[in-house]
Order: structure tokens, then sequence, then C-alpha cells
């Protein structure tokens, strides 16, 4: 399990080197599957990323509730947003690893609390016709996680009002990157507003996107 915990410390640490989630803002999660274990590995709470090392990841199961926080092989409590990554693992078979993020752009939109809609086709990446933002929940709460289940439905990356946003994929490699296409697309975004209304592309244009990203990937 150490290598496992090496790659969320290099994921963790690439939220402050790319900028995307400054000092100890955002956290990053990896799934763990083998005959004796079913959890995930998860960035502490309140220790900069910099610093860290195997043994401060913390290793949570996805059979037990943690209202009073039984922890694993680690002297840190586990990030407060424990909860949305293991109802994420639990609600979405594909997630194998997630990526939340208080990136700049993508912060700044949420704010508004408003869903992305298709002003440009990479949209799509995220899944769906748009990028959903969830609702306002207090942080670490049972009702943002049910929030961000709902946002994320038929989709792998949503923002969360006020809050960030937050992505997952098969492996760290494509949830952050995953991550950078959402800042990117915020980023856009918020210029494009700048211009005026942007024209939004139909429902029916989004399906064929969806389609060939799909296809591509195959590919």
């Amino acid at each position: 399990m150490i290598e496992l915990k090496k790659q969320v410390i290099e994921y963790a640490q690439k939220l402050n080197s790319t900028n995307l989630s400054p000092l100890r803002s955002g956290n990053v999660s990896l799934r763990v599957t083998n005959d004796d274990v079913e959890g995930f590995l998860l960035t502490p709470s309140g220790k900069r990323y910099e610093t860290l090392l195997p043994e401060d990841i913390v290793f949570l199961s996805l059979k037990e509730k943690y209202d009073n926080l039984k922890l694993f092989n680690s002297s840190l409590n586990p990030s407060s947003e424990w909860r949305f990554h293991q109802d994420i693992y639990l609600n979405k078979p594909k997630a194998k690893a997630i990526v939340h993020a208080h990136s700049p752009h993508a912060t700044a939109v949420s704010t508004h609390g408003k869903s992305i809609p298709a002003f440009h086709y990479m949209v799509a990446l995220a899944g769906g016709d748009d990028i959903k933002c969830a609702e306002y929940a207090t942080f670490g709460t049972t009702e943002l996680s049910k929030n961000i289940i709902e946002a994320l439905d038929k989709r792998k990356a949503c923002l969360m009002s006020n809050h960030g946003q937050i992505t997952f994929g098969v492996n760290l490699k494509q949830a952050f990157e995953l991550a950078e296409e959402v800042e990117n697309i915020c980023h856009q975004y918020i210029i494009a507003l700048k211009i005026g209304k942007p024209k939004i592309l139909s429902y029916a244009e989004m399906q064929k996107i969806l389609d060939k990203i799909k296809h591509y990937k195959k590919a």
C-alpha cells in the first residue's frame, strides 16, 4: 500500500505545484480494493501537502461510517471532506480516484450556484451537456455529500456552490487532468461572459459530441 500512498502524495502536491489548489485546500483520494481491503486512501486534514509522508495518508473503509472517525494506519485525521469521497465511491463504481480542488476560476463560477452550459463542446468532458453545480451545504456534512452525488448524476465532474470543484476518474492521472480541464473551461466561461451572453450549443449537438468523445476514447 506504500506505493499507492505515494501516488496520493504525488497528486496532492500537484494541487499546489500547478496552482490548482493552494496550501492545504482541496484533497485527493484513491480507491483500494483487494481480497482483504475495500476502502480508500485520503489526504489528511490540516497538513501542508509539501510535507506529506506515506504514514500521513489515511485509509478509510467503504463498509463503515465514521461519525466517530475510526482511523487506520495514520496518526492524523482524514480530510474533513472524507464523507463525499466515501459516498462517491459507494455510488460510482467506475470512480477509482477523486480530486477536489478550490481552483480559482471554478470556485469563482461556483459562487453563482449555476451550471455551466454548453458554451463550448469541451463541457462534454464532464460527461453531460452541462457541468452541474451542487447546491451549497456546509463542508464535511451529509447534506453536501448528497448534493454532490445529485450533481454527479451521469457525470464525473461538478462544481460545488461557493466551494470549488470535484472530479473522479479511473486513476489519479485522469481525475487530475479532468480537474485541470474543468478549471480551464471555467476560465473560458468567465471570459466569454465578459463579452456578453455566449451562444449555447444545442442538446442535439452535445449528444453528437458526447458520442464522439465516447468513441474517441475507445479508439
